[in-house]
């Protein structure tokens, strides 16, 4: 693992989506997300024509920008491409299992849902962020459960690492969440599904 640098305290937390296109337009839509001032990229994605060749090239646009990509789920990914770490859910392996393949200097994150003693247990393992939501509706996971506003304001009091807001989250809603506490603003379709995302980037980055 040949980590690039240290988990932000602050920013646009860009997640990538699915594309029917090949990987040029993925790095095309991800590279317009780094210069509008995206601070990580996650790799996030569900039905990939080449997860490794896509990654590899995520990371050389990120390696360039000097900002992590974080491989979503896909531990074994992670470790291939050398990757800055990886994000964990419920649902995939624990964290000292992604802390033993991928070493001392990965960044890990973990989906903390609307539970905050998950997410203190997280942080006492080591864990360098974790994730709440979703709070709104949400078009990427529709059937997500639902996280409540004060439990932002609750991890922040509990928790010393940096917190991520999740879930359907637009320029309208962004603010409420960041008054919460929320320390990053993790975003898929407010950046990537409409618009330029550079000058969605741009307009997320400059709430901070």
């Amino acid at each position: 693992m040949n980590q690039a640098q240290k988990f932000p305290a602050q920013g646009l937390y860009a997640i990538t989506r699915d594309l029917e296109g090949d990987r040029a337009s993925l790095v095309d839509e991800v590279a317009k997300a780094v210069r509008g001032g995206a601070a990580v990229i996650q790799y996030r994605a569900k039905c990939p024509l080449d997860p490794y060749s896509e990654a590899t090239a995520l990371l050389a646009l990120c390696r360039s920008a000097g900002i992590p990509l974080i491989i979503n789920d896909d531990i074994a990914l992670a470790q291939s491409v050398g990757a800055d770490g990886v994000h964990l859910g419920s649902m995939d392996q624990a964290y000292s299992v992604a802390r033993a393949v991928l070493g001392p200097t990965a960044l890990i994150g973990v989906s903390c849902y609307d539970d905050i003693d998950r997410a203190k247990n997280a942080a006492e393992q080591g864990a360098d962020y974790v994730a709440f939501g979703r709070f709104f509706p949400s078009r990427t996971k529709p059937g997500a459960p639902t996280a409540s506003l004060d439990t932002l304001l609750r991890a922040r009091s509990i928790v010393q690492v940096p917190v991520v807001a999740i879930g359907g989250i637009t320029l309208k809603n962004a603010e409420t969440l960041l008054q919460q506490g929320a320390d990053l603003l993790a975003v898929v379709e407010g950046v990537f599904g409409m618009g330029d995302p550079e000058q969605n980037a741009r307009s997320f980055r400059d709430l901070f």
